[in-house]
């Protein structure tokens, strides 16, 4: 259900960007300057740093043009909350164990999380996937702490329990130059390739250990008639396939709001 909510707004924003065009050409970008060390949880990758003046004057005397990458911004849409991507070319420190405790509560417990739930919910009773659930409210009630169940363990494994184990980061760096193809074939690869605390490629861990488990997990409440292999399979496999089209979203977003909203969202 999930997977249609995504795939319908992934493809708005990679039609909307194929018909606008892609203004952004590959390389001539220059770096950010480095983030200066947070102190506490509060400071997260939300704005862009600006350029190193070095590199400004140093693409001068190349002779090219510094263009910068349209930022991130906290939601999508007002709505879609995108805490945990990081607009292309800034460099940020480690994130502490603070920071992603941080972030994955503002991923599980954000209005929108809630808002999500309460229509998965509603889908899920209106096709009776669950028809042990049954129906009216209280069948409705069964949906919906189940579905924010799903998603609360989803994201404390993959976004801080196992980044805390493994020292990866949890936050999503945006490409943001290049061709559609080249950053959608980066875009995926996040999901086995992510940064780890010292800004190293690391295999993500994270990503598939960490949602593998929390499908386990599920396991524990949902009825004996999901607990196979299979069905706890095509949960992991699920939200592993949701978070890949949630980078295909974060990463283009940038450019469809510079395009269509001009940087308002």
């Amino acid at each position: 259900m999930r997977v249609r909510i995504f795939s319908v707004f992934f493809s708005l924003l990679i039609l909307a960007s194929c018909a606008l065009g892609q203004r952004v050409a590959p390389g001539g970008i220059a770096d950010p300057q480095n983030g200066a060390a947070a102190d506490d949880g509060d400071a997260l990758p939300q704005a862009p740093q600006p350029a190193r003046a070095a590199d400004a004057n140093q693409g001068a005397a190349n002779g090219t043009q510094a263009a910068a990458a349209p930022p991130q911004t906290k939601r999508i849409l007002f709505i879609i909350p995108n805490f945990r991507s990081v607009t292309a070319d800034v460099k940020l420190p480690p994130t502490t164990v603070k920071q992603k405790f941080k972030l994955v509560m503002e991923d599980t417990f954000d209005y929108s999380a809630f808002t999500e739930t309460a229509i998965l919910a509603g889908m899920g009773e209106a096709e009776t996937s669950e028809p042990s659930f049954h129906g009216g409210w209280p069948g409705y009630g069964r949906y919906y702490w189940h579905n924010f169940a799903d998603l609360a363990d989803g994201n404390i494994m993959s976004e801080f329990l196992f980044p805390v184990v493994t020292r990866e980061d949890p936050r999503y760096y945006t490409l943001g130059h290049g061709g559609l193809v080249k950053r959608t074939g980066y875009a995926v690869s996040r999901l086995f390739i992510t940064r780890s605390d010292t800004a190293r490629p690391t295999p993500n861990l994270s990503e598939i250990a960490g949602n593998g488990a929390a499908a386990g997990i599920a396991d524990l409440y949902y009825p004996s008639e999901d607990r196979s292999w299979t069905k706890t399979g095509q949960r992991w496999a699920l939200q592993v396939g949701i978070d890949g089209l949630s980078n295909l979203v974060k990463e283009f977003w940038p450019d469809v709001n510079r395009a269509l909203f001009h940087g308002r969202y």
